[in-house]
């Protein structure tokens, strides 16, 4: 099959033949057809963030495809079966696990970081590990579900406890964020978007904010959100991952409000403990999505409250990967999310 390797930071992946991996067990085989292209690829790829196999690996952790064969001891999934492969795999068995908590097992495992990855023909995973998709879900736009709708879904509805009526500032309307504008609004929320760009304030108009705000450099935005809701937001949520953001994401709710820490950053970052405790506020983080409510996503996209098309503006072969990132590279502000197709 041909796959994507990456043998080392700041080198273009290569576009390689190697073996099929078959199904043992209770595994399966599954065809490729689609995989997201995601900054967390960028952090091996541009700026030396290890891998937990050491290269050369194939990196890629948002697919989609089809079996193509099961395992001797495979009990449901069969050939044919469309599917979608979350990006982490958890035991079930650690004291995490255990208490509901996979999303952040103890002993996870990472497509495309402590495996190979997607971004190749074909992939072999355990079937405990592969979730179903119904017909009518277009398997190329599926993809989009894996990460960058299903980690909204669980910041939203586990982390921030998001109620319908609640406000939420959204801060970030990039592909993740963008998802939680649509999570949120589906939900019932007042959702507030926040982001530099215009134009993706327009788009987020379309999937459900309420209110727009464009952040300027030199204004006071979180000041705007106060102004715009009477006090602040109930909820602010950001999907960036700078510590500035962050620290106007807190400037932006009322008291007794929450902010939910989505975007990653090793910045360290300064809040007053003072109002932590005397308006008790909370701040609470996010990491992915546990399986058991990947269903849930799913049947919402089903439903047609959320949508995926809009969500794809990109597309590219895997012979063209390289280029992918290059756009990815560029911040291009009419991407949200490009998708290798195989």
């Amino acid at each position: 099959m041909k796959a994507a390797i990456f043998r080392e930071k700041g080198s273009p992946l290569k576009i390689e033949e190697i073996p099929v991996v078959r199904p043992a067990g209770r595994e399966v085989l599954i065809k490729i057809r689609a995989c997201g292209v995601c900054h967390t690829d960028l952090h091996y790829l541009d700026h030396g963030v290890p891998t937990f196999k050491k290269p050369p690996i194939i990196l890629g952790h948002e697919p989609s495809g089809v079996i193509e064969e099961a395992g001797p001891d495979a009990r449901k999934l069969k050939k044919g079966d469309r599917v979608i492969i979350p990006p982490v795999f958890s035991c079930g068995e650690c004291f995490l696990c255990r208490t509901g908590k996979e999303n952040i097992c103890e002993n996870m495992v990472m497509l495309g970081n402590h495996m190979d990855g997607a971004f190749a023909e074909y992939l072999t995973v355990s079937e405990k590990d592969v979730i179903p998709l119904p017909d009518g879900i277009p398997l190329e736009e599926a993809a989009i579900i894996t990460d960058a709708l299903a980690t909204p879904f669980h910041a939203l509805k586990n982390r921030a406890d998001l109620k319908p009526g609640d406000t939420i500032a959204v801060f970030g309307c990039g592909g993740v964020g963008m998802n939680v504008v649509q999570v949120a609004a589906a939900m019932g929320a007042k959702v507030i978007a926040v982001d530099a760009v215009e134009g993706k304030l327009n788009l987020a108009r379309s999937l459900g904010a309420c209110e727009t705000v464009l952040a300027v450099k030199g204004e006071d935005t979180a000041k705007k959100i106060r102004k715009l809701t009477g006090g602040g937001a109930d909820i602010a949520l950001e999907a960036i991952g700078l510590t500035q953001t962050l620290e106007t994401a807190f400037g932006s709710i009322r008291s007794g409000g929450k902010m939910v820490v989505l975007g990653y950053s090793s910045d360290p970052l300064t809040i007053s403990p003072a109002r932590i405790m005397f308006r008790e506020m909370e701040i609470t983080g996010s990491l992915g999505c546990r399986p058991v409510d990947f269903p849930k996503v799913i049947e919402m996209v089903r439903l047609g409250k959320i949508k995926l098309k809009e969500l794809v503006t990109h597309r590219f072969p895997l012979s063209d990967i390289n280029g992918a990132f290059d756009l990815l590279r560029s911040h291009d502000q009419t991407l949200l999310r490009s998708i290798i197709l195989l």
